[in-house]
């Protein structure tokens, strides 16, 4: 079954994982591959400017594919240097596209988000949850690490002692202790997520697409640039966006008292 399904309206793209049968597992062939190709469109694409990543049915995702584990097959098959590169080469393009998504990106959280799951969500930069939503890193339950760089991603949203605590204990949590532990921003009945995400995606998509790139960029940089770094990158990519058009638009609607249209310009 194809892994993503791919929707545009408005200047949003929705990304959904599309295995509803068997709780949106990745690690099959060629799942690092269907993210890097949806992803590397939509940097490509200056229409879009915010995405949505949801889950088809019950789950958003329940992680790495428990099956192929236990058959020993695609990307955990093999002697220890192929599972390696079977990280590299599949799982790990399914992370490194979405990191590298250039717009904001949005993580509808519509069930439970487990493992390499829940880490997916975790590269969104805005995640809202159903109240069905459930979050977990339980991969040392299995007797394995997070071979998706999870230690590196987790401590960033909810700092390092509540991590610790996930990845330790293997312990799933509720959508409503997520959102006390600020790694959801929001939680709201499941049958009104993907409205509230497309509303959310529809302010963000009213912005400026260059200035909301380049927006993105400079958070995303900052997270390691000393501060007087990051005031020169800032002064530089802020000389570009007040020659644009879309700057004059917000300063002429701001005066005129109206809502702004960007163009990209």
């Amino acid at each position: 079954m194809t892994l993503l399904t791919i929707d545009t309206a408005d200047h949003v793209t929705t990304l959904t994982l599309n295995r509803p049968d068997t709780m949106n597992p990745l690690g099959a062939s060629g799942d690092g591959d269907a993210f890097a190709a949806a992803c590397d469109a939509i940097n490509a694409d200056l229409g879009v400017r915010c995405v949505i990543l949801t889950g088809a049915g019950r789950a958003f995702s329940a992680g790495g594919d428990i099956k192929a584990m236990k058959e020993r097959t695609g990307s955990f098959g093999g002697t220890a240097p192929e599972i390696s590169d079977g990280y590299r080469n599949n799982i790990h393009k399914v992370l490194r596209a979405l990191y590298g998504m250039r717009v904001p990106l949005i993580a509808a959280v519509n069930g439970p988000a487990i493992g390499l799951g829940c880490d997916l969500a975790c590269l969104a930069d805005m995640r809202i949850a159903s109240d069905k939503a459930k979050f977990g890193v339980t991969f040392l339950k299995l007797g394995i690490i997070p071979g998706d760089g999870g230690t590196w991603i987790l401590p960033r949203i909810i700092g390092e002692a509540r991590a610790a605590e996930l990845f330790y204990t293997g312990d799933v949590i509720d959508a409503a202790t997520a959102q006390d532990w600020g790694l959801v921003s929001r939680v709201v009945d499941g049958e009104a997520l993907m409205d509230e995400a497309r509303a959310l995606a529809g302010k963000v998509a009213a912005m400026p697409p260059h200035a909301l790139r380049q927006a993105k960029n400079l958070m995303r940089q900052g997270r390691s640039l000393s501060y007087d770094t990051a005031l020169e990158m800032a002064a530089n990519t802020q000389a570009l966006m007040h020659l644009t058009e879309d700057h004059m638009e917000g300063v002429d609607a701001l005066i005129e008292k109206r809502a702004p249209n960007f163009t990209g310009s």
